[in-house]
């Protein structure tokens, strides 16, 4: 296939352009109400859409395809399983709808669901399955007609971080071996840093930014990918500026030093971060530092306590942000 080829627009909901080639994982990242599930279920043909769309050199948007007619999988929040089929014809289910007989579905489903551990599992309802499990037959369920598009969205939300650990794992080997493009709505920074190839930032139901997880990481344009990857960032017109918490220096009276950035505020809360306390404090605009243990005690950091924040000029990164494009083809 040659890939992914899109110009989404859901009337008031989003207006996003991307392009994507066989083999790569996007990650489709942004607040609540960016527009990441629209995106997905416009993509599905699941909501109306204006524009474009093309997958495999195939327009699915001219004339509009059915959903059964696109080549795809989907892997919903809250799996969707068809609750009075087993684990077996639930993935067994896209074979025969695409004409494999039952037999021949059934052979394929049985080794999706020993891929992923649970073959033992073939014959129990969605109902007699554990979060875990049923989403890793939902997941198996997607992959077995090996689909051109595959869409997951948020597919490890709800799980305990064991399960979901162990499941990302599950999945970024299969996807490692995938022929097709898979678009992955995640809310976790770890999801787009270690199961993707390009990040695809989504803000107010808009594009903000493309790029390699890395170069997204290091030089995010919003808040909220900011605070996913742990770094301040700060805007003043096309002009950014980040440092991390590490960086940032507390104290209780206002800094003598050397630091020429500073700013007074409140502190909104606190959470163990490794070996540091992670703190929130509200500003000119939120900001987090992160100190010891023993100069949290020391400090008296509490919510609502007021403190100054500071931080030197070396420690911060400064870079232009160009208007964002769609993403590139891969070399």
């Amino acid at each position: 296939m040659t890939g992914l080829r899109a110009d989404v627009r859901v009337a008031d909901r989003l207006t996003a352009a991307l392009e994507a080639d066989a083999g790569d994982v996007v990650a489709v990242i942004g607040p609540n109400g960016a527009g990441k599930t629209t995106l997905l279920r416009a993509l599905a043909g699941l909501v109306p859409l204006e524009g474009e769309v093309s997958v495999g050199g195939r327009s699915w948007t001219a004339p509009p395809a059915l959903v059964r007619e696109r080549s795809l999988g989907f892997v919903f929040q809250d799996q969707a399983l068809f609750p009075h089929l087993s684990a077996l014809d639930n993935v067994a289910f896209g074979l025969r709808a695409r004409g494999a007989s039952r037999s021949a579905a059934a052979e394929v489903a049985r080794s999706w669901l020993e891929r992923f551990g649970i073959g033992e599992l073939a014959g129990r309802r969605p109902r007699e399955l554990s979060g875990g499990q049923a989403q890793r037959v939902a997941i198996a369920r997607a992959l077995a007609p090996e689909p051109d598009l595959l869409l997951l969205d948020e597919p490890f939300a709800g799980l305990d971080v064991g399960v979901a650990t162990a499941l990302r794992i599950e999945l970024a080997r299969h996807l490692a071996s995938y022929d097709g493009i898979a678009l992955l709505v995640t809310h976790d920074a770890l999801d787009a840093l270690t199961l993707a190839d390009r990040v695809l930032v989504l803000d107010g139901g808009r594009v903000a930014q493309t790029g390699t997880p890395r170069d997204v990481a290091a030089r995010p344009v919003t808040d909220h990918v900011a605070r996913l990857v742990g770094l301040n960032v700060l805007r003043d017109g096309e002009t950014y500026r980040s440092f991390t918490p590490s960086a940032v220096t507390v104290s209780l009276a206002q800094p003598e030093g050397s630091a020429r950035h500073r700013w007074r505020g409140q502190v909104l809360g606190l959470a163990p971060h490794g070996d540091a306390v992670r703190v929130l404090v509200a500003a000119e605009r939120e900001l987090i530092a992160d100190v010891t243990p023993t100069a949290a005690a020391e400090l008296g950091l509490v919510p609502g306590r007021e403190v100054w924040l500071s931080v030197k000029e070396t420690a911060v990164e400064t870079w232009s942000h160009e208007a964002p494009r769609p993403l590139p083809s891969a070399p």
